[in-house]
């Protein structure tokens, strides 16, 4: 009996550890004077803010402490658990979709850049070469999977309904000559649908994640202009004045940034500033 409540009693102290590290990791995050917390993925949110962290941040002063994820909800599940003080991965139609289904508001600070949604395919050399029922990838979210159907819409494979929403979906298509067969896959996933499906629309992200040069290989590609899908810098209501945030944001849509993106990137992403 004694053995159980002495191990009762470590387990209790473990827990109480566990909790308090967590706490004061969360006060930490908070101080102005501390890092900066922010969730990325990996490309190429995490390369252009390495840069920044390597070339800019100390002379603005801003120390900056980087947290990868290589899907679409850790990042924001980690800036409402405060794990993070900001993200940057997604643009306004995906976070408003999220907050919706998720209950938890956020804040929009600013653009930074914009990956174009592109159509690509190992069995077609070009879109008017789609076969009549062929098989289309488009990522799973709401947000990604309207913005895809607007891209083949752009392009003349599909037609939508007058005021389609961002978030349109099959129901919201007035017209499909082809016969196209849509499969919701995980953005994350499609770059490995490409030997199963005539097309794929792959995120920009992921496409160069996997060696897909959007530039070069996308079949079509979002043009810049006008384009609501600019990913940018999201915090929590309360943190969008924190010092930290305003300063990242500077230095993200600066013109070495900008510079940055363009030479490394060569149109694949394009600056949104």
């Amino acid at each position: 009996m004694l053995r159980k409540i002495t191990l009762a009693l470590a387990s209790v102290g473990l827990l109480a550890g566990l909790t308090a590290c967590g706490s004061s990791d969360a006060q930490t995050n908070d101080k102005a004077d501390g890092p900066l917390k922010v969730a990325v993925n990996p490309v190429p949110h995490g390369e252009i803010l390495e840069y920044v962290k390597k070339n800019l941040a100390d002379k603005a002063g801003l120390k900056l402490e980087i947290v990868s994820f290589s899907d679409y909800v850790q990042p924001n599940t980690a800036l409402k658990e405060g794990q993070v003080t900001a993200n940057y991965f997604q643009h306004v139609p995906y976070m408003e979709e999220f907050s919706k289904s998720k209950g938890f508001a956020m804040t929009f600070v600013a653009p930074v850049h914009l990956e174009p949604l592109g159509v690509y395919s190992r069995k077609v050399k070009d879109l008017r070469s789609a076969p009549q029922g062929g098989k289309v990838a488009v990522p799973n979210d709401p947000a990604n999977f309207g913005r895809s159907l607007k891209l083949l819409a752009d392009n003349g494979l599909i037609t939508l309904k007058p005021n389609a929403p961002v978030t349109a979906t099959e129901r919201d298509i007035a017209s499909n000559p082809k016969g196209l067969k849509f499969t919701p896959v995980k953005a994350a996933q499609l770059p490995r649908t490409l030997d199963e499906v005539d097309l794929s629309v792959i995120n920009g992200n992921y496409a160069l994640a996997t060696k897909l040069n959007p530039a070069k290989d996308a079949l079509a590609l979002e043009k810049a202009e006008g384009n609501p899908y600019a990913n940018g810098i999201v915090t929590l209501p309360g943190k969008k004045d924190d010092p930290r945030v305003k300063k990242l944001v500077d230095l993200l849509r600066g013109p070495e940034v900008k510079k940055f993106i363009q030479d490394k990137y060569q149109g694949s992403v394009l600056p949104a500033a």
